[in-house]
């Protein structure tokens, strides 16, 4: 999930959810003024507890990231109409999923989702974190363009587990089978089968699909959810500190985050999970713009927004799990650290 680092490096004594607008300046050294800077985490510390805090989100939201995969794969290259629809929407789909795969089909990916996560958000967030540490990301553009940035260097080392991810997430029994279905035997058999056959280039297949993917959705939240949350606040709904402020708002991006992510999404579940010929070429799609056009001409521009009900719905609960969890470990972290600073 997408979260920028500047709403969430907040003191022990501010709101869990304070905006960056409420936050004392960053004290940095200078030479006139050689401050230590407390508030300031060091940054390998900074990209763990952004990936735990991504990774304790995900445990409850991979169902729906199972489900969303199957939705999205459904009907692939195919006329609305010409096929049979096993998925009908995210409360039907979770049912069948459970009902055919069993309660551990709801988890599927799970251990690939986690490194995704812990990977992809690690990165992404430390390295935002560390961008705005040393003013780089002081105006909306800079913050904007730091957000993209950082995002896109997630997405591209973290390619690798989101290939195994889909795989594994789109595997079913055949009665609801759909898309390809590679037949992985778990994480590390599927790490291991696609390296054989492709390659190390092989791993990171359908990565010129993922890396705009964040790149869009993590640009999207980043200028919408400070925003929103300022607007709730000012709208006087909530009592000042309620939780129910940033949940709001974690809504109101995400619903910006999913109208501009979605399309990117289903372009890039189909290019991790299409299968490759002898050549090591994808059988479906030559890359990105192949794939936009194809899906566009046979499912229309609807097929783009396959998935939408289960990626919205993701993507609230897990920004505001992602914040919380985040925030409240950078708290104890820099107590901890300003503690034994003044020792």
């Amino acid at each position: 999930m997408m979260t920028g680092a500047h709403l969430l490096n907040c003191t022990t004594a501010q709101s869990a959810f304070s905006t960056r607008a409420a936050m004392p300046a960053i004290p940095r050294p200078t030479k006139s003024n050689p401050v230590q800077a407390h508030h300031a985490l060091w940054p390998p510390l900074d990209f763990a507890l952004g990936a735990l805090a991504c990774c304790g989100a995900c445990i409850f939201t991979n169902p729906l990231e199972v489900v969303k995969t199957r939705l999205q794969l459904q009907g692939e290259l195919r006329a609305r109409g010409s096929y049979e629809r096993h998925y009908r929407g995210v409360l039907q789909a979770l049912w069948l999923v459970g009902r055919n795969d069993g309660l551990r089909g709801l988890q599927k990916g799970l251990s690939a989702g986690l490194l995704y996560q812990g990977l992809m958000n690690g990165v992404r967030l430390g390295f935002y974190s560390y961008i705005e540490d040393v003013g780089l990301s002081d105006t909306p553009g800079k913050s904007l363009l730091a957000g993209a940035t950082a995002g896109a260097l997630g997405a591209f080392i973290a390619s690798p587990a989101y290939l195994v991810k889909t795989h594994l997430q789109a595997q079913t029994v055949e009665a609801i089978a759909v898309g390809h279905q590679h037949n992985h035997q778990g994480v590390s058999n599927a790490f291991a089968t696609i390296y054989r056959r492709d390659g190390v280039v092989g791993l990171w297949r359908g990565v010129n699909g993922a890396v705009p993917r964040v790149m869009v959705g993590s640009a999207a939240q980043l200028a919408t959810f400070s925003s929103a949350k300022d607007w709730v606040s000012h709208t006087q709904w909530f009592h000042l500190n309620s939780w129910l402020i940033p949940l709001t708002a974690a809504m109101i991006s995400g619903i910006a985050v999913t109208i501009t992510m979605t399309p990117f999404d289903v372009i890039s579940t189909r290019l991790y999970n299409q299968p490759v010929d002898e050549l090591k070429k994808g059988r479906l799609y030559a890359g990105f713009l192949d794939c936009l056009v194809k899906v566009s001409r046979t499912e229309g521009l609807l097929g783009l927004y396959k998935g939408i009900g289960p990626v919205f719905i993701r993507l609230a609960p897990h920004t505001t799990l992602s914040m919380l969890l985040w925030d409240l470990m950078r708290q104890k972290a820099l107590h901890y650290q300003s503690g034994n600073s003044q020792v």
